[in-house]
């Protein structure tokens, strides 16, 4: 009887401290990816609170992607979402913008578990290799460049980590397949 009280007086206080942090912890999310998207879309750029209602699509691998629509007298200017590509730590989590056209305004690496001093470079913190793909587009650099150098591509990889890099470069790429699979979805305002 004693245990039982215990451990439902212990169920009833985890579930009020759920129920009383929901909502703080969902605000603090919709912050943090509004800093986030700040980086990669300049305010200039739009009008809305983009992270208030995000465009659910379905990836290739079937899971949602949310897309932050940055609108600007009722045209879409701009269009944010994740990318996950695979290092050599595991998951490497990249926001990407790109205008109506699909060439990226910015790119930036939101969690990874890269070898520091290594893989980490892919962090905009750390060096500046992350902005070099602001600009660029399907078509810029052409397919085939569209790899590190080891690879016969364009982008350069970091002493003892091209595991890194190569994943960030096959991630950003697919993003933008993703955008011109989805454009006409991702171009009409919600």
């Amino acid at each position: 009887m004693l245990l039982g009280t215990c451990a439902a007086i212990a169920a009833g206080l985890l579930l009020g401290v759920d129920t009383a942090t929901r909502e703080p912890i969902v605000m603090r999310k919709m912050e943090d990816m509004q800093v986030s998207l700040a980086q990669v879309v300049p305010n200039e750029l739009h009008d809305n609170n983009m992270v208030a209602k995000p465009l659910v699509l379905t990836g290739t691998d079937g899971k949602e992607v949310k897309v932050y629509q940055g609108t600007k007298g009722g045209q879409v200017t701009a269009l944010v979402w994740e990318t996950v590509g695979y290092g050599y730590a595991g998951e490497i989590r990249t926001l990407i913008a790109v205008d109506p056209q699909g060439k990226i305004l910015g790119t930036r690496v939101l969690s990874h578990k890269e070898t520091p001093g290594l893989g980490d470079k892919i962090d905009a913190a750390k060096t500046d290799w992350i902005l070099k793909f602001t600009g660029l587009s399907l078509g810029n650099p052409p397919e085939d460049k569209w790899k590190v150098k080891k690879d016969g591509g364009q982008f350069d990889q970091f002493s003892g980590a091209t595991i890194t890099p190569r994943a960030v470069v096959k991630s950003i790429h697919e993003a933008l397949q993703f955008f011109q699979a989805h454009k006409s979805e991702m171009l009409e305002i919600k």
